[in-house]
């Protein structure tokens, strides 16, 4: 049980994960603190925060676990005006997209209090964001990438594990550039393909007639392309390298098959096409094989 969750970014991500720990009991009270003060007085009449703080200092104060759930280039910024509360034995995580970024500004910050800090990423969200969407289920059954520092605390990394576990997460241990290699292939290059594929359909002359005739596959493949602008700008900035590789690897899968449709070779076509569809029919979602991860040691 902790005595007081401070939670920085009232939206989505941080509502749901207070919302959880109160769900679970795992929590007495909830501080919350956003730069718009409209937020974090509907994050209270909503019930999902108990008081609310004037600033992201305020809301670590008497606070024994902390979210940062901002956009992941307000991380450094936020990073420095928690600095000097972030005591020992006080649990701080964050929820970003990416982690080479948030752990290198960890480091720069927090310099001898970074052994408190454990980058977290779960796998989790919906396609609206904002406090009016957050949900208590959000975490459960789904996958949570921690990516603790060699100055990480043993047991700081214990409890993340702990609290995650406990709101049914299943916590997954990476380092920070596995992390953003392996979500630069399953996440990050497809949000880039859904954003350039509806803007391709919708921007030709005839495209808004196209949409019309949309169907089912159309709205599938199209859907992330509904995310937030300003979170998935930052992320594909933040892993801009990464995301950069995984773009040249697509291009030329893409060079392949538009070669063989150009020569009208329907047999090199269709072998090429096999592949994907015999491995897309054999793929286990649920199957949690992240290159360098290893599963996480909660007790919960």
């Amino acid at each position: 049980m902790f005595t007081q969750l401070g939670v920085i970014g009232c939206g989505l991500m941080g509502g749901s994960f207070a919302l959880a720990l109160k769900r679970a009991g795992l929590v007495k009270r909830v501080m919350g603190y956003s730069k718009s003060p409209s937020t974090t007085e509907r994050a209270k009449k909503l019930g999902v925060i108990d008081v609310i703080a004037e600033s992201a200092l305020l809301a670590v104060s008497g606070s024994d676990i902390v979210l940062i759930a901002v956009p992941v280039a307000a991380t450094e910024t936020t990073l420095k005006a928690i600095r000097h509360l972030v005591e020992p034995g006080v649990l701080v995580m964050d929820v970003g997209s990416t982690k080479r970024d948030v752990v290198d500004a960890a480091r720069r910050v927090l310099r001898e209090r970074i052994g408190s800090f454990v980058p977290a990423h779960p796998i989790a969200g919906k396609e609206v964001s904002g406090i009016q969407n957050a949900d208590p289920a959000l975490y459960a059954g789904r996958q949570v990438i921690i990516t603790p520092l060699a100055q990480t605390l043993p047991e700081m990394v214990q409890k993340a594990t702990d609290v995650w576990s406990a709101i049914g997460s299943q916590v997954l241990k990476m380092t920070p550039e596995n992390h953003d290699a392996a979500f630069a292939a399953v996440s990050h290059l497809p949000h880039l393909l859904a954003f350039a594929y509806f803007s391709s359909v919708v921007n030709q002359p005839a495209g808004r007639d196209y949409l019309s005739l949309a169907g089912p596959g159309f709205r599938d493949f199209t859907r992330i392309a509904a995310s937030n602008p300003e979170t998935w700008r930052d992320i594909l900035v933040a892993n801009r390298e990464e995301l950069l590789k995984q773009s040249t690897r697509f291009r030329q899968a893409l060079d392949a098959l538009e070669h063989v449709i150009r020569e009208g070779n329907a047999d090199a076509l269709e072998g090429l096409i096999r592949l994907p569809a015999e491995g897309r029919s054999n793929w286990q979602m649920s199957a949690p094989r992240v290159p360098g991860s290893a599963p996480g040691t909660g007790k919960a």
